[in-house]
């Protein structure tokens, strides 16, 4: 008996820390929206959600709270996360006249038991009738293109905005994994720290963000690229304009970027000789937001000499892996978690 009903309409979620991403059964990606609720304080309503919220943060009065609910990959504000989950799902559910959908949940491989139950709370809140778990790396390596069910071994670096998760695949089963808070975000509060030591200039997250995509680069820089921006002068307090270049936001960068690159090492001195073989001969693939960084593929191939690739639409990859899984329930139903 097949574990989805064949017309259901069913979902598909990436549960991110930096975004959610829905996916609906035969539709494909119908949502894409920032992690950031913003709520009245004093009557718990939501005011705004996604992309509304985002441009929020910071700039609310102190009975508006904008806020990130989803932390390094687990729900800090489970409250919080509940009505942003509950707003965007309503929206979905009502424009494709959707009742209680079976949902598919990609969660990070490092969450415990009790903040896997606090996401099945929440989307049951949130009026799905079933709830399935799926390890990230698992889900982002079935929309990568991955063949995860095969005996032959498989790496997937996934470099969110909370958490980086290194897996290796096989069978259909994580093997052995690596996670560390260390991601996206990380990066950005690197950068915001640098010009803060520096530059003695203080900036927010999303200028940080705009700095790590136009100017970043996990490699030190050929040519010198020269982005003006504005931020807090930390003598004055006044505003300040101040010219960054790439090569500081490369420096600024090295912690994080080592730290991931760590983690990927890390993950072979686990890893048994054969399924190493295997990787060596696959190479080992990228997916997440921040394997974006220029030449952070390059860096990784370099630094353990293995061939590194980045998966096609990598922002995408876990929405996508969670539409696969319910589109032909029955050939991943082994990755599938259900409490």
């Amino acid at each position: 008996m097949s574990i989805f009903n064949f017309n259901s309409k069913d979902l598909g979620i990436d549960l991110g820390t930096a975004n959610i991403l829905i996916t609906l059964k035969s539709k494909g990606i119908v949502l894409r929206e920032p992690s950031v609720v913003a709520i009245d304080e004093t009557n718990r309503e939501i005011l705004a959600t996604g992309k509304e919220a985002k441009d929020m943060l910071g700039k609310t009065p102190e009975k508006i709270k904008a806020i990130r609910p989803m932390k390094n990959g687990a729900i800090s504000d489970f409250t919080a996360t509940s009505l942003m989950i509950k707003n965007m799902m309503r929206k979905i559910l009502q424009e494709y006249n959707i009742g209680k959908p079976r949902v598919v949940v990609g969660i990070p491989s490092g969450l415990s038991d009790v903040e896997k139950r606090a996401v099945e709370e929440a989307m049951f809140q949130c009026g799905a009738k079933e709830v399935y778990l799926i390890d990230e790396p698992m889900a982002s390596a079935i929309g990568a293109g991955l063949n995860v069910l095969e005996p032959n071994g498989k790496m997937i670096v996934d470099i969110g905005g909370g958490t980086t998760e290194v897996a290796v695949i096989s069978l259909g089963g994580i093997v052995t994994s690596t996670s560390i808070k260390v991601a996206g975000n990380t990066i950005d509060e690197a950068i915001a720290a640098y010009l803060k030591r520096n530059n003695n200039i203080a900036i927010g997250l999303a200028t940080a963000e705009k700095l790590k995509i136009e100017l970043g680069n996990a490699e030190e820089p050929v040519t010198e690229e020269i982005k003006e921006i504005r931020g807090r002068d930390l003598n004055t307090g006044l505003p300040k304009n101040v010219k960054i270049t790439s090569k500081q936001i490369h420096k600024a960068m090295q912690k994080p970027i080592g730290e991931i690159v760590e983690a990927i090492s890390k993950t072979f001195y686990y890893t048994k000789p054969e399924l190493i073989s295997d990787i060596m001969e696959n190479g080992i693939y990228l997916s997440g937001g921040s394997s974006l960084i220029k030449s952070l593929d390059n860096l990784i191939s370099q630094k353990l000499g293995i061939q590194t690739f980045i998966a096609d639409s990598p922002l995408d990859c876990v929405a996508i892996g969670t539409g696969k899984i319910i589109e032909d329930p029955e050939k991943y139903r082994r990755v599938l978690k259900r409490k």
